[in-house]
């Protein structure tokens, strides 16, 4: 009877133990509204198609990687901006903090793997990384405010490294601090001044063509939650913002039958079936057109930093819950379509569509075959349907199309002509052959 007592006690202690820490993991994330949490980590099906495009290369912002060996070197010039600029600046570096101090509750909020750190590390991090951006963008507008031997405007590596490591998805801080200091150091409640300098400093990260008309909208949005959104904002406009595809003439109801597939053709395909493409200039990366036979699309430049920033645009745009934002995640599967071989690269580079500084067509071919693995987007979201239904249309009704396919049906025609012809002039050789043979061997015996 007491083993039993004893033991029941136990199963009591040991329920309240675990009602206790359900209880903790209720206060601690319960009441944590996800639009407060901004900054997340890639899940893990993201990552590891490609882990490096996510990882900073000189860099850390913010707390998911901080602390690595790769990085130290640019610790020190973060306090050595800071040393230079409170040295040049009438405030101490108590008023820095302080004009941060109502954010930092709402901080940890932030993140929503949360920073092992206390309240005066978070602070210190805040600072020195706010600090060192707002004065990076200021510095590569304003020469006059660099240091003669600045190693990070003396190495071109590290800054097209920095351009590239300041927009990841995991490397930001809430760009509601950015505007805080930025009040202090420059102009007070000037953010679309901020915004212009931060748009100078991305401006040759972009790998497509960015209109200057979309920054005066951008400047007027009222929350923006960190470089990331504000970098998805200056190179793609949302959805709505768009013009809307022309509505369809009104036909009668067809006779009941089975909604056919939407088929989507690759460059080459396209080509074949008599599409021309064009260069679109001074356009927006989502205004692909189709007017009369010619598929217009603007440019797109593949070098080595452009897979990190359309994969880090596509995991901010998977983690956000306006389903407007899906542009680019949009535009890469339309381009994915496009690309089905490295045959297909070469067609675009041709027509000026993709500027391949790379100069591997199989390396842009690999990149677009991988880079939509675990990424959703909704058929009812797809931007670009109605061009998928008109080149398809194009393609079965036009005379180009109806040119290239009969050309294609003349070709496997004499392709099988030809084997046909093999064939029959193998058998035949044989045939002779094995004759020749019977006749030798008969005329030898006798």
């Amino acid at each position: 009877m007491r083993g039993t007592q004893a033991t029941t006690t136990s199963y009591k202690e040991n329920d309240e133990d675990y009602v206790k820490k359900i209880l903790d993991g209720v206060d601690k994330y319960g009441v944590r509204s996800q639009s407060e949490t901004c900054m997340c980590r890639v899940h893990e099906q993201l990552r590891k198609v490609n882990k490096k495009a996510y990882v900073p290369e000189v860099v850390a912002i913010g707390p998911y990687h901080r602390g690595k060996d790769s990085l130290k070197w640019m610790e020190k010039q973060k306090f050595r901006y800071l040393y230079l600029l409170l040295k040049c600046s009438p405030l101490s570096l108590n008023q820095y903090v302080e004009a941060i101090s109502d954010l930092i509750p709402t901080l940890f909020e932030s993140y929503d793997d949360q920073p092992a750190m206390d309240k005066g590390r978070l602070v210190e991090m805040v600072v020195v990384d706010g600090c060192f951006i707002v004065q990076l963008v200021r510095k590569f507008s304003m020469p006059e405010l660099r240091e003669e031997n600045d190693p990070i405007f003396k190495m071109y590596w590290v800054l097209s490294s920095l351009q590239r490591d300041l927009m990841l998805f995991e490397n930001q801080i809430p760009f509601q601090i950015l505007c805080r200091l930025f009040d202090l150091i420059e102009i007070p409640n000037r953010y679309d001044r901020l915004i212009f300098l931060v748009f100078k400093f991305f401006s040759n990260l972009f790998p497509g063509q960015v209109s200057g008309q979309w920054i005066n909208q951008i400047s007027s949005a009222p929350r923006i939650k960190h470089l990331l959104e504000l970098v998805h904002q200056m190179w793609l406009p949302p959805v709505e913002m768009l013009p809307s595809p022309p509505p369809p003439p009104p036909q009668p109801p067809p006779p009941s039958r089975p909604v056919p597939r939407r088929r989507f053709h690759s460059a080459t395909d396209l080509l074949d079936n008599g599409v021309r493409f064009k260069r679109l200039e001074k356009a927006n990366q989502l205004s692909i057109k189709f007017k009369h036979g010619v598929l217009w699309i603007p440019p797109l430049i593949m070098e080595e930093r452009t897979e990190s920033f359309l994969r880090n645009l596509m995991a901010f745009e998977q983690y956000s819950t306006n389903h407007n934002y899906l542009v680019v995640t949009a535009y890469v599967k339309f381009l994915d379509f496009l690309i089905d071989s490295p045959g297909d690269v070469e067609v675009l580079t041709k027509y000026g569509v993709i500027d391949n500084w790379l100069g591997d067509s199989r390396e842009v071919h690999r990149m677009f075959k991988k880079i939509n693995s675990f990424i959703t987007i909704h058929s009812a979201e797809y931007p670009f349907a109605h061009l998928y239904d008109q080149l398809n249309d194009y393609c079965s009704q036009s005379v180009g199309g109806k040119i290239a396919r009969m050309r294609r049906s003349l070709f496997r025609g004499s392709l099988a002509l030809l084997w046909l012809a093999a064939v029959f002039t193998l058998l035949l050789s044989v045939l002779v052959v094995t004759t020749t043979q019977t006749v030798y061997t008969a005329r030898t015996a006798n």
